[in-house]
């Protein structure tokens, strides 16, 4: 049986440097580790990426998200208009709440939310639009947001992929009611493990703090009914050095992604929208042929690839029907991007020799049979 190709190219690096290992143990050298000083800090540098408005660090992105939707006080008997083609947490969060989420299709350009599907959808009982900047790509948020303003609804951004990424000059997080990132470790700047919320609301961002912390601001003061999920200070610490490179790193993803753009041509490269700033967490193409022998030869050349997201979320078990059917969707786009997106290596630490062997393989392996 072959073994591991020698020269493997991994789907990503996370990246972990001195600097953030210095960071982690000044920090458990200072006792100061849960919600403190580090954590303060964070937040208000993180801020400088979404606008200024404020932000609340959590344990999680999917905290982040499920911690908004409690804020703004979503619960049974609500709707709340999602993609499927995306991560479950993004659907999973709606029903954490004990709201119910509406699958709605994408754009197969962009891979993010159709808006003329979120238009269609909007019920009575509809409280909010959650977009998902999918893959680094903003949604198309003017649309978006016109919509929800026409009927009064929450725009939660799920930018748990797209940290620094823009649209006509405005980043995402700053667009809606919130913007919720994640700082898992294969995301484009990591904390190990965390979530930032951004809102213009001083006030929900108030609720925010009171809700990761138990419902106090003060200790023993507990205000209303709140969960532990608080950020560490350790996390904090990783986070703020990221930051500090987040801006070199996705030049580099783009630089990455431009190259790939103009090399690859056996499978279809991922266009960008006018006025998008896409930050390429993923670099997803489509397979015009048989996908699964793609992915074989891919692997077979050394090049680390997977598929983000081979089952959309309305398919998933926690989201059939009584039945066991996936239910009234009807999401074409979803079901095709499904079945033929693979998402090759465009992380900053690729050399030019790497890239030029993904290119070559996709262009092999875009031909496999």
């Amino acid at each position: 049986m072959a073994g591991p190709h020698p020269e493997f190219i991994p789907p990503a690096r996370p990246i972990i440097g001195e600097a953030e290992i210095e960071a982690a143990v000044r920090v458990l050298r200072s006792g100061r580790v849960v919600q403190g000083p580090e954590v303060a800090a964070f937040e208000e540098e993180f801020g400088d990426l979404v606008g200024g408005r404020h932000c609340v660090a959590v344990n999680s992105g999917t905290s982040a998200l499920q911690l908004t939707l409690m804020a703004l006080g979503f619960g049974p008997g609500d709707e709340i208009i999602v993609p499927s083609f995306s991560f479950a947490a993004s659907a999973n969060a709606v029903r954490l709440v004990g709201a119910e989420p509406v699958f709605v299709d994408i754009e197969p350009s962009s891979f993010c939310v159709d808006p003329e599907a979120v238009a269609a959808a909007v019920t009575p009982k509809t409280v909010a639009i959650m977009p998902v900047h999918l893959y680094g790509h903003p949604a198309a948020m003017d649309r978006i947001m016109a919509i929800a303003q026409q009927h009064g609804l929450a725009v939660v951004e799920d930018a748990a992929q797209a940290h620094g990424a823009e649209l006509n000059g405005t980043p995402v997080g700053a667009f809606g009611t919130a913007g919720c990132f994640s700082f898992y470790p294969t995301k484009n700047m990591h904390a190990l493990e965390g979530g930032m919320i951004s809102t213009a609301d001083a006030e929900l961002a108030r609720t925010l703090r009171l809700l990761r912390n138990q419902g106090m601001e003060q200790r023993y003061a507990n205000e209303i009914v709140g969960a532990n999920m608080r950020m560490t200070d350790v996390a904090a610490a990783i986070g703020r050095v990221q930051l500090t490179q987040l801006g070199e790193w996705t030049e580099q993803r783009r630089a990455n992604a431009k190259y790939l753009d103009s090399a690859i041509t056996g499978m279809v490269t991922p266009p960008v929208a006018d006025g998008a700033k896409h930050v390429y967490h993923q670099y997803t193409v489509r397979v015009r042929g048989d996908r699964d022998a793609a992915q074989a030869r891919l692997t077979e050349l050394g090049i680390g690839n997977a598929v983000y997201y081979p089952t959309p979320i309305h398919r998933l078990k926690p989201y059939l029907t009584a039945d066991g059917t996936p239910g009234p969707w009807d999401l074409p786009e979803t079901e095709r991007a499904a079945a033929e997106v693979v998402s090759l290596p465009v992380h900053p630490s690729l050399s030019q020799a790497e890239l030029e062997r993904i290119a070559e393989g996709a262009n092999l392996a875009g031909g496999a049979r």
